[in-house]
């Protein structure tokens, strides 16, 4: 089978999951992806499972993209060095692990090496921009492009710029990030764990909340969103379905938001779920453990991941 044409370079510093994801949905769409990680060997690896995840998502009739599993893998390489990664790359994508200091020393080393076009990005779910990005030369470059873990099934990518990152390196970002089928959403000012985490923490902060006071069993806590709020959310937001539940968001905002502010006030303190002997720790952990045991998890993860897929077919057809 031929290979196929590229249509411009991506670098991926970082060959983890993340790494091997964004290269597959680059190459997905014609790209050729030069994947660099510090440790050599790491690489082959890397290459060996993306081979593996391609077969069998072509296999299974779910692979991304119009080119096959045997074209989109011949266009990802190994590079040998930082410097040949970067070069003559349109955008990178930098995937190592989430310690600031270590954010610092690669950007530190890819500011070095690149030209003033290339769009420097990091997958970074909680650090600031403006944290590894002051004193560059090539700050203005830099931006965030948070994926929602696993990025090849779940396509929101949050665009994240620093207080000095140039407007087209916004616009160049959303763009690739459509062209290659996520969805991305662009925040208008840097703030700590972005858009999604926040969401996500409240959440999380009110279920743990429940859970202590003994509203909830940790079961019955997990169906209120998988048979509840999430069978909703996952076709429509909280202010789509607002908006949905009253004749409009006018009506809703003026049946509802006393009360809403009233329920609020109830809410108890964040909590701080790392305490020591803590009940509801143990109480959460425990039921998790004995559901899915640690040796079970990467068979769930599959089911998961299947199940994404899945919602994301009916999504493209219904919506």
């Amino acid at each position: 089978m031929s290979t196929a044409s590229s249509k411009g370079k991506i670098a991926i510093v970082g060959s983890g999951l993340i790494g091997r994801s964004w290269s597959m949905l680059f190459a997905s769409v014609g790209y050729s992806v030069s994947l660099y990680d510090v440790v050599p060997s790491a690489v082959g690896s890397a290459l060996s499972l993306i081979k593996q995840d391609l077969e069998s998502l072509e296999k299974e009739g779910l692979l991304r993209g119009h080119l096959s599993a045997t074209q989109q893998f011949s266009l990802i390489s190994k590079a040998d060095s930082l410097s040949s990664c970067l070069k003559d790359a349109v955008h990178c994508q930098e995937c190592v692990f989430e310690k600031l200091d270590l954010k610092k020393e690669v950007f530190s080393e890819l500011d070095k090496v690149a030209d003033s076009n290339v769009v420097l990005c990091s997958s970074t779910s909680c650090f600031l921009p403006s944290l590894f990005s002051d004193g560059l030369k090539h700050k203005d470059q830099v931006i965030v492009g948070h994926p929602v873990n696993p990025p090849y099934y779940v396509p929101l990518v949050e665009v994240v710029p620093a207080p000095w990152t140039r407007r087209d390196v916004i616009e160049r970002t959303t763009a690739i990030m459509k062209e290659i089928g996520q969805t991305p959403v662009t925040l208008k000012k840097e703030v700590p764990g972005f858009s999604l985490n926040r969401i996500q923490y409240a959440i999380l902060n009110e279920c743990w909340n429940q859970i202590d006071d003994g509203v909830l069993s940790v079961e019955d806590v997990d169906a209120v969103m998988s048979h509840g709020l999430g069978m909703r959310y996952a076709f429509m937001g909280p202010f789509e379905t607002a908006h949905l539940n009253a004749a409009g968001m006018k009506e809703y905002l003026e049946k509802y938001a006393e009360g809403i502010y009233n329920v609020s006030k109830d809410f108890k303190p964040i909590p701080q779920m790392n305490e020591p002997n803590s009940k509801t720790a143990e109480e959460i952990a425990s039921y998790w453990h004995k559901k899915i045991p640690v040796e079970r998890l990467p068979e769930r993860r599959v089911w998961r991941d299947q199940r994404l897929t899945a919602l994301a077919q009916l999504k493209k057809r219904t919506l």
